[in-house]
């Protein structure tokens, strides 16, 4: 298990969406429902990307505020719940900015030239202007946001791996530059007898091991023992940690990947789901609004006639199918699609019950929420504080490693 080479109060969970208003199942298949597991698994953050939302869209930023609130309440609709996760604005910790900034100092340009969402944007984007160092510089304001809550692990697709291995480079040579404290090894020997004489004892035999053999065994048996320490302090922690692996004290931990599943949910029209693809259905489109999307939806293009066979593989209502409809309901709609026993509406009409079965809790939710907008104004500025305590506590240690607290 990943989380076992990380200390427990580093076992946390980052993830962040942009602000895009209201959400469609795309959405909640591919994100939301991975968030509400998350959260009660680990110790999650999860936050609106509003800065991220301006490198690629920052001449009309007017429409950030009402999409901000729109998508809480979807999020809050979807099942995540406040008081398991901390939710709140990207913009309302500052810290993100400093720790970005001050990471700049020490990022090889080379290093965010490389990564591949780089040019792909720039490619896909290329009606707008992204010659700025924001647009260059985001994948560094990502790593500040996973940096500054320590997270260990951060959800992300096969496709943004890349920019969790970023982090951790800088992560890595952040703590390279500047953990060394004066003292470093005087101090860790310090923090080793605080473990009780067994432990420390055996912490040196596995330190030994590893250092001296390269025993990865013993590197990770050293590990579980500080994991289990509860009677030295988390900088003392941090100092051994690094003090195993013959470096400094690891102020920033290099965070791990939390591969997550591709998203199946298809759009109307078989494409990925988009809203600018117009092939949506929105978490809170209206039951006879969904009913009429997906009774319109197109189908298998050789089934001109009601007596003409089709071929699942060749309609995106069978996409639908494949995701909300049980072995059984499947064999039906196959079987008879290709035999042309059952008509397109028929076929459409166990999707159009099981859509509006998932809907219907999270769209009364909403409903609710949106009758309480200052009681989701509370949530989220109750997150901004919360986070930003986590985050001011990671800034000190950095400023104080970096020199700049000078009185």
């Amino acid at each position: 298990m990943i989380l076992n080479t990380l200390l427990s109060q580093h076992a946390r969970v980052l993830s962040g969406m942009r602000p895009t208003g209201r959400l469609h199942l795309g959405h909640y298949h591919g994100v939301l429902k991975n968030w509400v597991e998350l959260q009660h698994q680990y110790d999650c953050f999860f936050f609106v990307a509003d800065w991220h939302a301006l490198t690629t869209h920052y001449e009309d930023p007017s429409i950030i505020p009402e999409s901000i609130r729109e998508m809480v309440i979807d999020w809050l609709a979807a099942g995540i719940n406040h008081g398991e996760a901390k939710l709140f604005i990207q913009s309302q910790v500052p810290e993100h900015a400093e720790l970005h900034l001050l990471l700049s100092m020490i990022t090889p340009l080379g290093w965010l030239e490389r990564v591949p969402s780089y040019k792909d944007q720039q490619e896909r984007l290329k009606e707008r202007d992204l010659a700025t160092y924001g647009f260059l510089g985001y994948p560094l304001l990502q790593a500040a946001d996973i940096l500054i809550y320590k997270a260990g692990l951060v959800p992300v697709g096969e496709d943004q791996v890349a920019h969790v291995e970023l982090t951790r480079e800088v992560a890595r040579r952040f703590n390279h530059i500047y953990g060394r404290e004066a003292n470093f090894e005087t101090l860790a020997d310090q923090a080793r007898k605080k473990m009780g004489k067994k432990s420390a004892k055996l912490y040196s035999r596995y330190h030994k091991a590893y250092t001296e053999q390269g025993d990865q065994e013993a590197l990770d048996a050293a590990r579980a023992l500080l994991e289990n320490q509860q009677n030295i302090t988390v900088n003392d922690k941090e100092r051994l940690f690094g003090y195993l692996e013959g470096s400094g004290r690891l102020i920033l931990p290099e965070p791990q990947p939390l591969l997550t599943k591709a998203s199946k949910m298809p759009g109307l029209d078989g494409q990925k789901m988009s809203k600018s693809y117009g092939n949506i259905i929105a978490l809170r489109d209206e039951p006879e609004v969904v009913e009429k999307a997906l009774r319109t939806m197109p189908t298998d293009t050789n089934r001109v006639r009601r007596s003409d066979p089709g071929d699942p593989a060749r309609c995106p209502v069978w996409q639908f199918h494949e995701i909300y409809s049980d072995d059984g309901v499947r064999e039906w709609a196959s079987e008879g699609c290709k035999t042309a026993s059952i008509g397109c509406l028929e076929c459409k009409q166990p999707v159009i019950d099981a859509v509006l079965k998932e809907l219907k809790p999270i769209q009364e939710r909403a409903r609710s929420f949106e009758a309480q907008p200052e009681l989701v104004r509370n949530i989220i500025e109750e997150g901004n504080e919360e986070a930003r305590d986590v985050a001011q506590e990671t800034m000190e240690e950095v400023r104080h490693a970096m020199s700049l607290r000078h009185f």
